[in-house]
């Protein structure tokens, strides 16, 4: 699908693209939010409204990933992101921090339910959309084996 010119004209200009760690359902006009916004004059309280309705589905305090798109006519839009695969993992694991020699010493081990869940959850996200399942999987998995994460087929 090509833009045409008219569409390309159309468009408005792009100020900045930013990118935040935001926890659901928890966006306050103050740090890190407000600063990296307020830099930019967008409207603090529209963000932070529309933010927390969007994620109200979300338990409080998870780390969503959020791609601002700033205009210069100080309008701006955002997508919203389910958290790191990582932070899903950690969750899964109940860790707090990943392995500090991995591939020598295993944290913790999952088995691949936990990863097929966490592939599920991850599909729903607008990057992954064209993926299938299976390289979800298998690209939890590396992350896993990167965090000292051991995957069996049952615990």
């Amino acid at each position: 699908m090509m833009a045409t010119l008219k569409d390309v004209a159309a468009r408005k200009p792009v100020l900045a693209t930013i990118r935040l760690i935001v926890p659901a359902g928890a966006a306050r006009p103050a740090p890190p939010v407000g600063p990296a916004l307020g830099f930019y004059r967008l409207n603090l309280m529209a963000f932070c409204k529309d933010f927390n309705a969007r994620t109200q589905k979300y338990k409080a305090e998870t780390p969503m990933q959020v791609t601002l798109t700033a205009y210069k006519d100080s309008t701006f839009e955002f997508v919203v992101k389910s958290p790191s695969v990582s932070w899903f993992l950690k969750k899964a694991a109940g860790i707090e921090t990943a392995s500090g020699r991995p591939g020598h010493s295993n944290v913790s081990s999952l088995t691949l339910r936990h990863v097929y869940e966490i592939a599920k959850l991850k599909q729903a996200d607008p990057f992954c959309k064209h993926m299938s399942l299976e390289a979800l999987c298998k690209s939890i998995i590396g992350t896993a084996n990167s965090m000292g994460i051991e995957i069996v087929k049952d615990l």
